[in-house]
């Protein structure tokens, strides 16, 4: 069951408001408010966070991990969503496609997440550079689904895995004595579908990675060696080289 408060939102995200003026800042602090709803760990019926007749704006993730599937039949694909995303999960994507989609949302981190309803956007327009900061994170959201698109392509799953690792890692790694931590508890299932594979494929090429040092798992989520810079020119030849 969700609990609900409230939020001073650039408060809890202060980057949304890195381009105002600092008499703007304060004034903007102080208005715009947010009611806040809180999601445990576990399945989540993400439709109906928002009451009968209600049509706010979206949410944002002011903490907390998110996993949302989208199945297509026996098909899914997997995108991982945290702190600063934008959902508008009553949106069906069914309701947009003649195929046979079913949306899952899969909390991992408990959600901490803020409504942005109508007197949010009333007051919101008063400062354009908090609108644009909005439409920037929809935008960058879009650009990690491009990045995936990109990366599925490729045709070792070694590769996959990697490059979908280090790109959660741009957003959400942190740097240990050892290398590049993702902190997230993703399981092999999760993995499979985030780079479109089969789970006992994913197990037995997470064992390479493992026995090549490349990737380890350990109780704080997923540890990436290396550069990943070192990695986009094999993955380039064997792209290039005949089939």
């Amino acid at each position: 069951m969700a609990a609900h408060d409230l939020v001073r939102l650039l408060d809890a995200d202060p980057e949304l408001g890195d381009r105002l003026a600092p008499e703007e800042l304060q004034r903007a602090t102080h208005q715009l408010v947010a009611e806040v709803v809180r999601v445990p760990t576990g399945r989540w019926d993400a439709a109906g966070v928002v009451e009968p007749g209600g049509s706010p704006l979206g949410l944002l993730i002011l903490d907390g991990l998110l996993l949302r599937d989208l199945d297509l039949g026996r098909r899914a694909s997997t995108e991982v969503l945290g702190f600063g995303d934008i959902l508008r999960p009553w949106d069906a994507d069914s309701a947009a496609s003649e195929l046979p989609l079913v949306a899952r949302w899969t909390v991992l981190e408990p959600l901490k997440l803020a409504v942005l309803d109508e007197r949010f956007l009333h007051l919101a327009v008063r400062y354009p550079p908090i609108v644009d900061a909005l439409f920037a994170r929809a935008a960058r959201r879009h650009r990690g689904l491009a990045v995936r698109l990109v990366v599925n392509q490729l045709v070792r799953l070694e590769d996959r895995l990697l490059l979908a690792l280090w790109a959660l890692a741009e957003r959400w790694g942190r740097v240990t004595p050892d290398g590049i931590l993702v902190p997230m508890g993703l399981t092999h299932s999760a993995l499979a579908r985030l780079v479109g594979a089969r789970r006992p494929s994913v197990t037995s090429a997470l064992g390479d990675l493992g026995r090549d040092r490349l990737l380890e798992r350990t109780e704080d989520g997923w540890l990436l060696r290396g550069d990943p810079a070192h990695l986009v020119d094999p993955v380039t030849e064997r792209l290039m080289s005949p089939a």
